[in-house]
């Protein structure tokens, strides 16, 4: 046997996680001593509000959640998703339509098992979040990149969509607001994008992650809402991490038509069973709880994003779109390639990134990661005082 074929090819292929990758440095490198500051990890800076975690505690001490749930979650929780998804998604969907799961990521893997065969094809809007490639590929499908720069706002078009698809093409996924972007397609741009799904019978995976952080008054309509014929065939995918600072309790969802959700069920009752009681319970308070502290947070993403775009935007070389969406800048570093800074010359922005981890102890994640080189993501969910400081050293380093 071979050193090569003692794992599967499937799970050799797979890449580490770009973003924890850089996170993990950054953290093992802080731990030696060094000063870092990180935009690596995308999770809120803040605690899980006190209610939830007091729920969470009430619940722990209770028997009845020291034993399984059902496999596709408790039943109560499946029907506040359901209030939630049609309270924010503009969708009417039954608790049978929802499966509860260790976070998102599970649900965006199961949606691309449930959905693809081999050599089903995926039309991945790029920039992407580093995972979707990867759960396309376990499960034998093809992911098909349409990227959209800095130019677009990082939005793609119905004409480059249409440029892409090819009579294998069988899933749309779509993604607003965008990790890494920030980017939110507007009601029009949804509703053209979903028109043309649904006119050529593609499924779409739409990961809603996102929806309740926005800013400006803009609104991140689903496009199950825009679109209302394409819910048959669109799987939502959501979860409580980002909104409610819940990225280690580990519970997210998934919505969908009967036979997918069925589906989708069967195979977590093989995979995993069912999420944790206690995380459940604390979910179940997160969305039928006070809202209050879930717009404290919004509103001091708000003013971290605005404060980090103009910061960025005085560098010379930096382009920076502001992002409607999510908690991320997603600057175009193409003007600070192949120049020479403290004795380095950068071609990609994988050796920027490590430049800037060196130089100046600050990380970011490359764009290589999330599709072609030349951009960086920065995650502006941590301290004001960090955040500005990191920023201050990046204008040391390219000044």
């Amino acid at each position: 046997m071979t050193e090569s074929s003692r794992i599967s090819r499937r799970i050799s292929a797979i890449s580490e996680s770009a973003t924890l990758k850089v996170d993990a440095k950054a953290k093992a490198l802080k731990a030696a001593g060094r000063p870092i500051i990180s935009y690596a990890a995308g999770e809120p800076d803040f605690a899980t509000p006190d209610f939830i975690v007091e729920a969470a505690v009430e619940a722990a001490r209770d028997p009845k959640n020291h034993r399984y749930t059902p496999a596709a979650g408790l039943p109560e929780l499946r029907e506040a998703i359901a209030e939630k998804t049609l309270r924010d998604s503009g969708l009417e969907v039954s608790a049978a339509q929802v499966i509860v799961t260790n976070g998102g990521k599970q649900a965006v893997y199961q949606a691309f098992q449930t959905l693809l065969d081999p050599g089903d094809e995926v039309l991945v809007p790029t920039p992407f979040w580093t995972t979707y490639p990867e759960a396309i590929a376990l499960a034998d499908g093809v992911p098909v990149e349409v990227f959209a720069g800095s130019d677009q706002g990082y939005l793609v078009t119905v004409e480059q969509l249409e440029a892409a698809r090819t009579p294998r093409t069988k899933v749309l996924l779509f993604v607003s607001p965008s990790n890494p972007t920030g980017a939110v397609y507007s009601p029009e741009q949804t509703r053209a994008i979903g028109e043309w799904a649904d006119s050529n019978g593609l499924w779409v995976v739409t990961d809603e992650i996102y929806q309740n952080l926005t800013y400006d008054g803009v609104r991140a309509i689903s496009i199950v809402e825009a679109v209302p014929t394409l819910a048959d065939r669109t799987i939502l995918v959501n979860g409580v991490a980002k909104t409610y600072a819940m990225t280690g309790w580990r519970v997210g969802w998934m919505v969908g038509p009967s036979d997918a959700i069925k589906g989708a069920a069967n195979l977590q009752s093989h995979l995993s069973s069912n999420v944790a009681n206690v995380s459940q319970r604390a979910a179940l308070a997160a969305l039928t709880g006070p809202q209050t502290a879930v717009e404290e947070m919004r509103q001091a993403f708000d003013r971290r994003r605005k404060s980090i775009v103009a910061s960025l935007n005085q560098i010379s070389g930096i382009l920076t779109p502001t992002p409607e969406g999510a908690f991320y800048v997603y600057p175009d570093v193409s003007g600070l390639l192949g120049r020479s800074w403290g004795g380095v010359t950068p071609t990609t922005s994988l050796e920027l990134a490590d430049l800037i981890l060196e130089q100046a102890d600050v990380a970011v994640v490359p764009g290589e990661a999330f599709g072609p080189s030349g951009f960086v993501r920065m995650s502006y969910a941590l301290g004001d005082d960090a955040l500005a400081e990191g920023v201050a050293r990046l204008a040391r380093l390219f000044g």
